[in-house]
């Protein structure tokens, strides 16, 4: 079994901020190549005329789930073993629509506008700013919001146990939307006036 790797001395802990910090420049350096510094591009799947960025993400996250999944099925990782952060449906639901409107009025989300500050874009810059005012202004308040943010608290739950299905048999309904998503996202591109970047 060879993960996680710090958690079974493979790599020493003393290794997790290197670590952390070369995987998060790969991740940024991925960002911009895709085009995702771009705030157009970024919003162009809420008016329908890119869908590069469900495209990519969705193939990236089903890309970790089969490459788990696989894993876990090899003994090369334990599932026990990874932290899974608690869930919370009411700050889930509430912190969405936040960031879903603050996604399609400022054309970011939060690792894509550090990368577009990052090359000097200026609507980048202050998005992230206004990210960091928001941050202060939560952390101010929480005290207020602390009932709500811990609302409809549903453990460490993974989808596919509340569904109450198999982890492999989630994989294969997320693979069959995805490839759905992609068509439709496909036909709706080629109806959309094109947006030039």
């Amino acid at each position: 079994m060879i993960g996680p790797l710090i958690p079974q001395g493979i790599i020493g802990a003393e290794w997790s901020n290197v670590s952390g910090l070369v995987l998060g420049m790969g991740f940024g350096y991925v960002l911009e190549s895709s085009g995702f510094s771009s705030s157009r591009k970024l919003a162009g799947v809420f008016y329908g005329y890119d869908f590069v960025v469900l495209k990519v993400f969705f193939t990236a996250a089903i890309t970790a789930m089969v490459g788990l999944l696989y894993f876990s099925y090899l003994s090369w990782i334990d599932f026990n073993m990874i932290y899974i952060n608690p869930a919370f449906l009411t700050s889930a639901i509430i912190g969405g629509i936040i960031m879903g409107l603050g996604f399609i009025m400022g054309g970011f989300c939060p690792g894509t506008s550090f990368c577009g500050a990052a090359i000097g874009k200026i609507d980048a810059m202050i998005f992230t700013l206004g990210m960091f005012v928001g941050i202060i202004l939560f952390s101010e308040a929480f005290p207020l919001l602390e009932k709500i943010y811990y609302g409809g608290p549903m453990g460490n739950s993974l989808v596919n146990e509340v569904l109450g299905i198999s982890q492999g048999l989630f994989a294969l309904i997320l693979i069959v939307v995805a490839i759905g998503a992609f068509i439709v996202a496909t036909i709706v591109e080629k109806r959309v006036k094109k947006v030039d970047y």
